[in-house]
């Protein structure tokens, strides 16, 4: 007998005794539990199918499968040889390693290709899940994303331009909620409109190039008002009916590069942060410069002027139009936050301030030609105007301290006028959101109705004017003469009107509280 045939009984003799172990096994004789199981029933590999007493020592992973421990040396051999993008983009055949100089062909890959296209080890396979394991999962609802100006605006769409409303159309959702102003509000709506019609026909016909090659530019604001007059209250409407992002900003914490403060960029993240980082979106937003006459070039001034005529300076290239590097989710540029370019050419800018002492300009250069005799301009002729700001010039901000470079970026100029005694009336009880409708509803949770007459609404609108500040003084006078009355209605169930007089405003009287029927 040969070395040969001694190596194959050798072999019989293994494998007879490697079957005879399976069957003793079989019979009872191998392990049927690997930890607590103690049903009767054994566990199987979910990818071979193979037995715990066939296959060996079971791997548990997820969700009680069991995997044997030669599937999972294969499945780790099949990631090694493969790469992760091919074996992702769906490869079934393995990899061919080539024949080097004296090495044996491969029957399994020889030359001819006989079994280049079996499919990969386990491509056939797939893990079978016993129905009692195929839970159903449950799906907790999404949350709404909460804006970061707190706001509760509906959700950014994109919006075309059969969608953009006419100048008639924003006006009379403007006249909604703000009272008067209506030639602020006429040219706003112009404005607006013209803007974003270019914007939205640009964008539908990017591909096409135009006939006549005229270029429309953006025009943006610039919007002159006392205080409490209702500069930033108009665009937050004004945003909300375009239903575009919109990013309010001080220009008092801006500061010239390299000095403590925001820099002038800080008004484009928080446009990006309101766009939801939606660049795209970002690009047709509204942006609201506040508080613009705090930059104003300072008069007589010894010292650098980080904060007035350098932010003038560096605001000139985003009013303009230009590419800008934005921090994302900051308002300052370091090596830790990220950055995103924002192209500017399509933004609205919108600048307002209260100027303060404007009005003494107007008024000298108005009389600077009166002089003594009949016919002559007197010197106090404009005092008591109330709509001085209205006829403001170019040249009057210019001696207030803006400089001619920003000034010339903002080509629509047009004043609010200063709030009267009528008009506060109205702002009591018209608007949507008016501040005595909100009172109402507050007392309508304690089934309460409340009313104010005729001359209560026109003593509140005097002290109001008394204050100077515009509408803000609205709500401080409710809030004091509202504080008993909120504070003593939950107290009594039986009260179920009150009604505000004009004496309890005046310190005469008290309001008439009705019993609820």
């Amino acid at each position: 007998m040969s070395a040969e045939d001694d190596l194959l009984n050798e072999n019989d003799d293994k494998e007879a005794k490697n079957s005879q172990s399976s069957e003793n096994k079989g019979e009872g004789g191998g392990k049927k539990s690997v930890d607590d199981r103690n049903d009767g029933y054994e566990n199987i590999c979910a990818i071979c199918r193979r037995t715990e007493s066939a296959a060996g020592k079971m791997i548990k992973i997820h969700d009680g499968l069991c995997i044997c421990s030669s599937c999972m040396q294969r499945s780790f051999d099949m990631m090694g040889s493969l790469n992760l993008t091919e074996l992702l983009n769906g490869r079934t055949t393995p990899p061919v390693k080539n024949k080097g100089e004296g090495e044996e062909g491969n029957e399994e890959n020889d030359d001819n290709g006989k079994n280049q296209n079996q499919p990969f080890p386990f491509s056939n396979f797939r893990i079978v899940i016993p129905h009692e394991m195929n839970r159903q999962q449950k799906i907790k609802p999404k949350k709404e994303k909460k804006r970061p100006d707190g706001e509760n605006r509906p959700e950014l769409k994109e919006m075309t331009l059969k969608d953009l409303p006419a100048p008639h159309k924003i006006k009379q959702k403007l006249d909604e909620h703000v009272v008067g102003q209506e030639h602020a509000k006429k040219v706003i709506s112009v404005a607006v409109y013209n803007h974003y019609k270019r914007v939205l026909h640009e964008a539908e016909n990017e591909s096409e190039t135009p006939v006549d090659n005229v270029t429309i530019e953006k025009s943006n604001m610039l919007m002159i008002g006392p205080t409490g007059s209702g500069k930033t209250y108009l665009l937050k409407t004004l945003a909300n009916i375009l239903n575009v992002p919109l990013a309010i900003t001080d220009a008092t914490s801006l500061t010239e590069a390299g000095y403590i403060g925001d820099d002038v960029e800080s008004v484009l993240s928080k446009l990006l942060s309101n766009a939801d980082n939606d660049v795209e979106r970002a690009e047709r937003g509204i942006v609201f410069i506040d508080e613009i006459d705090k930059i104003a070039k300072k008069k007589n001034a010894h010292q650098r002027d980080v904060s007035g005529e350098s932010v003038q300076q560096g605001l000139l290239k985003l009013l303009e139009g230009a590419e800008i590097e934005v921090p994302v989710g900051a308002t300052s540029k370091n090596a830790m936050v990220p950055m995103t370019t924002i192209n500017t050419k399509n933004i609205l800018f919108v600048c307002g301030g209260a100027f303060p002492d404007l009005e003494e300009i107007i008024k000298a250069r108005l009389t600077k030609t009166s002089s003594i005799g009949f016919g002559a301009d007197l010197k106090d002729k404009y005092d008591n105007d109330p709509d001085i700001l209205s006829k403001v010039t170019v040249e009057d901000l210019r001696e207030y301290g803006m400089i001619p470079e920003f000034l010339g970026r903002l080509p629509v100029v047009f004043s609010l006028r200063g709030l009267d005694v009528d008009m506060l009336k109205r702002i009591l009880v018209e608007p949507q959101n008016a501040i005595i409708k909100q009172y109402q509803k507050l007392l309508e949770m304690d089934e309460v109705k409340l009313e104010f007459d005729d001359e209560a609404l026109e003593e509140i609108a005097k002290l109001a004017m008394q204050k100077d500040t515009g509408a803000r003084a609205l709500r401080a006078i409710l809030e004091q003469f509202m504080l008993d009355i909120m504070y003593e209605i939950p107290k009594d169930s039986m009260i179920g009107k009150v009604t505000i007089t004009g004496d309890y405003i005046r310190g005469h009287g008290s309001p008439i509280i009705s019993v609820r029927e």
